[in-house]
C-alpha cells in the first residue's frame, strides 16, 4: 500500500498577482485554506504555475521515435527545469503510458505530424500519397491525440529547391473544419511566407514557428485569434541548416533571410497583439530542459519579462485549458529563491518543483 504524503505549506510571492500568499497541499491539489499539520517546503521565495513548453517533442530522437524509456528520461529533464505541462507537438512514439506516470510531465499529445511523401523528416510524421486523404487522417488523428492535430505546412520541394506549401487551401478548409468538428484544435509548422495565407484563412488555430509571417498575416491572425510559438531557439538553427543545403541555393538563401528578420518579425507579431506562447521545439535537434531559454528569447524580441513568462506559465496554461494555482487545482509549481521577473536568470535554477503535490529538488 502507496503510504499518503502528508500535506504540505508554502509561502511566498504568488506569480502574477505578486502578493505574498500562503499556499497549502492536500492530496496533492492546492488549497487556498489552511491545511493542519502541513510540512512548510518553502518560505519566502517566488511561486509560479508550472512552466509550460508549447512546442515540445517527447519521444522524439534524431532518428526518428526513441524507446520509451529515453522518452521518459527527456520528460524528466523538462520536468527538472520546471516545464510541467508540454504540448508534444507531434510525435512519432505513443506516449500515452507517459502520461500514467505522476512523476512526469502531463502532457497533450497531438498525435503524428500529417504530411506529404519526402516533404518531412523521415520516420517521423504519417504521409499521404494525396491531399485528399487529409480530412479523413485529421479526424484520426483528432481521435488519437489529446485535442491537438498536427500538420506540415510547408517544408523544401526538392523539385523547385526551396520552401513551398503542401496543401490546398480548399484541403486545408475542409480538414481544419473535420478536426474543429471533433473538438481538436489544429497547429502547423510552417517557415515560408507562401503557406500562412491558406493556414490563417482556413481557420488554423496556432502557427509554429511563422517566421514568414509578414504584416498582411500578421494583422489577420491578430483579427481571428490565432496563435503564434515561435520557437525562437530552433530558429537559431536556420544558418547551420543553410550551410548544409549547398545543392539546394535557393532554399539555403531563403532560409538565412527568414532568420535575418525573424526577431522583428516576432516583435511585430506582439506588437500586433497576435496571442504568444513559448516553446522549444525540443526534440531531434533541441535539447529538452531550455524553457528558460525560450522565455528569455521572447523578451529579446519585445515582451516584458512578466509576459514572456506568462507566456510560459499562466497564460499559456490559459491557452491550453489547464489551470494554474486556483484552490483545488492540481498542485503544479516551481519555486525561485529570487524574483525572475527581475532577473530571468533566475529561472534557470528552480529552488523547488512541485508536481501533483509532490517535491522535486
Amino acid at each position: 500500500m502507496t503510504q499518503a504524503r502528508p500535506p504540505f505549506h508554502l509561502r511566498g510571492v504568488l506569480l502574477p498577482e505578486g502578493e505574498h500568499r500562503d499556499l497549502w497541499i492536500a492530496d496533492g491539489l492546492v488549497s487556498h485554506e489552511p491545511v493542519r499539520d502541513a510540512v512548510t517546503l518553502a518560505e519566502g521565495g517566488y511561486l509560479l504555475p508550472g512552466l509550460v513548453d508549447a512546442h515540445c517533442h517527447v519521444g522524439l530522437g534524431p532518428s526518428g521515435a526513441v524507446e520509451l524509456p529515453e522518452a521518459a528520461e527527456q520528460a524528466e529533464t523538462d520536468r527538472d527545469a520546471g516545464t510541467l505541462l508540454i504540448r508534444d507537438c507531434g510525435s512519432p512514439l505513443d506516449t500515452r503510458p507517459l502520461q500514467e506516470r505522476a512523476d512526469l510531465p502531463r502532457i497533450i499529445r497531438a498525435g503524428k505530424h500529417i504530411a506529404r511523401p519526402k516533404r518531412y523528416l523521415p520516420y517521423v510524421s504519417a504521409d499521404l500519397e494525396h491531399e485528399e486523404l487529409l480530412p479523413a487522417t485529421v479526424a484520426e488523428q483528432a481521435a488519437y491525440g489529446d485535442g491537438w492535430v498536427k500538420l506540415v505546412g510547408d517544408w523544401i520541394d526538392r523539385s523547385t529547391g526551396d520552401l513551398a506549401p503542401l496543401w490546398s487551401d480548399q484541403i486545408l478548409t475542409e480538414a481544419i473544419a473535420v478536426a474543429h468538428a471533433a473538438g481538436a484544435r489544429v497547429t502547423a509548422h510552417v517557415f515560408s511566407e507562401d503557406a500562412v495565407p491558406g493556414l490563417v484563412n482556413a481557420g488554423i488555430d496556432c502557427i509554429e514557428h511563422g517566421t514568414g509571417l509578414t504584416g498582411d498575416t500578421i494583422a489577420e491572425m491578430a483579427r481571428r485569434g490565432t496563435a503564434l510559438v515561435p520557437t525562437l531557439i530552433n530558429i537559431e538553427t536556420f544558418p547551420g541548416i543553410a550551410a548544409k543545403a549547398g545543392k539546394y541555393p535557393r532554399y539555403a538563401e531563403h532560409m538565412r533571410a527568414l532568420h535575418a528578420r525573424n526577431d522583428a518579425t516576432v516583435a511585430a507579431a506582439i506588437e500586433a497583439g497576435v496571442p504568444v506562447y513559448a516553446g522549444t521545439d525540443a526534440g531531434g535537434g533541441i535539447k529538452h530542459g531550455r524553457i528558460a531559454d525560450e522565455i528569455t528569447a521572447l523578451h529579446r524580441v519585445g515582451m516584458t519579462t512578466e509576459d514572456a513568462i506568462g507566456a510560459a506559465s499562466w497564460s499559456a496554461r490559459a491557452w491550453l485549458g489547464r489551470p494554474a494555482l486556483a484552490h483545488g487545482a492540481p498542485a503544479d509549481l516551481v519555486v525561485y529563491a529570487e524574483d525572475p521577473r527581475a532577473d530571468l536568470r533566475v529561472l534557470r535554477a528552480p529552488e523547488l518543483v512541485v508536481l501533483g503535490g509532490h517535491p522535486y529538488t
